[in-house]
């Protein structure tokens, strides 16, 4: 086992979690990001590290590309496509946000309509040449496009690649060729799946991050040479996997949803080890909040993600939902005289008026100081002292707007707080038929601890985990990751007429590409190769992924996997065909390099009664209570406390509620009940 290191860039906080083979130890801590270059915070963060050289491994989950991404601060891309289809990212769907308001606007894509441009060449849908591709004119468009001078990346999109890429790849080569310094996407690497305008909209996105992603790795990769620990750096992608910095840079895309997916990882590990096999996950920081499910033990990976609505990016990735909802959440007045929280958000810098650094507005963090839920004084276990004063201020500002008592007001804040929360919970679960009181919520971030109890009580979910870390959870998924690969591509055929040889081919070639890309990057350990088939009923608009054993497709697995494709549409659908039309539409694999995990300590056995260390008032909804505070690093295996309480920890708190009770696992994991 390595001794390593996990880095979670947050909005407000950067976390840490390090563990050593020798000792079995684990240990977390945190401090403010730096929004202005967040590799500061990182190496700030690392001079806690006795000696960082002995750091076998760094995994560091980062938000670069989703704030290239959210904030528009890309690269000037230029779109190159077939010939009569450069409006195809401008025209995008036939559907609208709001069918009623005639004031909505399309969202625009990443770059402008003359930034692109067409070349002459056609394929038909099965990959036959329709029309040659014309080099000449490609020529002549790269040598106009770099005499211009302010492009600083390309994509490369063209009709019917994913069955050939042959003119798409002649395309990039013949740019290569004019300019070789310049960043270049094409469809067939990105996403060789069909639908053209969520590849077109995929390989834009890609080539829009390569500049940005690139020049960030580039000085991050810089700065961790100097300490000594740059070519032992491993970046977390959005699939929840772990990729080297060149390889992160050669695929940004695949960056989207990085720091997120730790908690995800970490909830998968923490569902096999403790037996809880449906666990929905509610990862609240200082800027947002992520929720997300595993079921049966196994995290939902997606391809349905947009930046903004109508922008799809197609690659996979944990399915995570996220809203603007955390600490930070600033509390507002609208023009209507009601109270909102967030989405707006007064992140690190000035960060909540409790920081003491110079933040005026009331936040989330404010309101739990004035309800007592936050000790002020054991803020990050005590190394962080908030200014209760100024939480007051800022909160009686939207008391004295509302004409309550400081108190009301706060519990206020929290209450709408907590049922934004409560929508991103629902549509993780209701809205994908999923039964809220079938879960465990499990409460992470900084700020998760404080209000999973509130949303045990008001979405219905009966129990309740609270991890070891989790203001660092994010983090403790970093190091209990693996190097993975996902590689996704439309063979679309029917059961009538099935090709095994094309589909065997596809597969081996999928597979092979795979496990390529891992061995470049130097994952050669414990790899393991999983494959599955997305089909449906012939004419039906949605699919259904199969596992499929292997490489090969021959009568015997072909027959197989039609008859569990009728099995699985009755047992998710309520009803089958048999004898109907079968259409595959894409092949998927994932290529998993395994890397060793971390043995988790179990506590000694306590009495069953926790002591509490003091008391102190806390605002309910009914008002005040008198409530025992217990400090977790006291608690015992099967120590059992009953609501009202409060339990801190060095990186967060949870507030139990009257009615609820608490128990010790033999891991240290607090258990709620209602």
């Amino acid at each position: 086992m390595q001794n390593i290191i996990g880095i979670d860039i947050g909005g407000t906080f950067t976390d840490f979690v390090s563990y050593d083979p020798k000792t079995g130890e684990i240990h977390n801590w945190k401090n403010l990001t730096t929004p202005a270059e967040p590799i500061d915070g990182v190496l700030e963060g690392l001079e806690r590290v006795e000696d960082v050289k002995k750091l076998d491994k760094l995994r560091l989950g980062t938000t670069i590309a989703t704030n290239a991404l959210l904030t528009r601060r890309g690269a000037k891309v230029a779109y190159v496509t077939t010939k009569g289809f450069r409006d195809v990212p401008f025209i995008q769907r036939g559907d609208r946000r709001s069918h009623y308001d005639i004031t909505w606007i399309k969202t625009k894509p990443l770059m402008k309509r003359r930034d692109c441009h067409e070349v002459s060449e056609r394929l038909s849908a099965r990959g036959e040449v329709v029309e040659a591709l014309d080099e000449k004119a490609v020529r002549d468009l790269a040598l106009k496009i770099k005499k211009e001078g302010d492009i600083e990346a390309v994509a490369i999109c063209t009709l019917f690649s994913y069955i050939d890429p042959t003119h798409e790849m002649r395309v990039r080569d013949i740019f290569a060729e004019v300019m070789p310094s310049m960043p270049i996407s094409i469809s067939y690497d990105v996403l060789p799946k069909w639908k053209e305008y969520d590849r077109s909209s995929t390989t834009i996105a890609d080539a829009y991050l390569k500049p940005v992603v690139s020049d960030n790795f580039r000085r991050m990769q810089k700065r961790l040479d100097a300490i000594g620990i740059g070519g032992r750096v491993g970046v977390i992608k959005s699939n929840g996997g772990e990729a080297t910095l060149a390889g992160a840079a050669a695929s940004p895309v695949q960056m989207t949803l990085s720091g997120p997916t730790g908690a995800v990882v970490a909830t998968r590990a923490l569902s096999r080890l403790t037996g809880i096999n449906n666990i929905v996950t509610f990862d609240m920081g200082g800027t947002s909040t992520d929720c997300s499910t595993v079921v049966d033990g196994m995290e939902h990976v997606t391809t349905s993600f947009e930046i903004e609505w109508g922008v799809p990016i197609q690659v996979p990735m944990i399915d995570i939902h996220t809203i603007g909802a955390g600490g930070g959440s600033i509390a507002w007045i609208d023009k209507g005289g009601m109270l909102r929280v967030g989405p707006q958000s007064a992140g690190a810098d000035p960060g909540p008026a409790c920081y003491g650094r110079g933040g005026e507005n009331a936040t989330v963090t404010d309101a739990n100081v004035v309800l007592g839920r936050i000790n002020p004084d054991y803020f990050l276990g005590g190394k962080m002292k908030l200014d209760a004063d100024a939480a007051h201020r800022a909160v009686e500002k939207v008391a004295k707007a509302l004409n309550l008592a400081p108190d009301a007001a706060a519990y206020a804040m929290v209450q709408i707080a907590n049922n934004n929360m409560l929508g991103a919970l629902r549509a993780v679960l209701l809205q994908r038929g999923l039964d809220p009181r079938d879960f465990t919520l499990l409460a992470s971030g900084g700020a998760g601890p404080v209000h999973v109890c509130d949303l045990m009580h008001i979405a219905g979910i009966p129990k309740g985990l609270i991890p070891n870390y989790p203001g660092q959870f994010s983090a403790f998924g970093f190091i209990m990751t693996d190097a993975r690969v996902d590689r996704h591509r439309t063979v679309q055929q029917i059961s009538k007429y099935f090709d095994p040889v094309r589909a065997t081919a596809a597969m081996t070639e999928l597979a092979d590409n795979a496990v390529n890309e891992l061995t470049q990057y130097g994952y050669t350990q414990g790899i393991e190769v999983y494959r599955s088939i997305e089909a449906r009923y012939l004419g039906q608009n949605h699919e259904l992924e199969l596992t499929f054993p292997g490489n090969e497709f021959n009568e015997k697995t072909v027959a197989d996997l039609w008859d569990r494709f009728h099995q699985e549409h009755e047992a998710r659908f309520g009803f089958s065909i048999p004898g109907e039309t079968i259409e595959t539409v894409n092949l998927k694999v994932v290529a998993i390099s395994v890397s060793e995990k971390p043995s988790m300590k179990t506590l000694a056995k306590g009495t069953g009664k926790a002591e509490a260390r003091g008391k102190r008032r806390v605002r309910y909804e009914e008002g005040w209570h008198d409530v025992p505070v217990f400090n977790r690093e006291d608690l015992k295996d099967g120590d059992k406390i009953a609501g009202p309480a409060v339990i801190e920890e060095n990186a967060s708190v949870t507030i139990l509620r009257p009615e609820q009770n608490l128990v010790v696992d033999r891991f240290g994991n607090l258990l709620i009940a209602s």
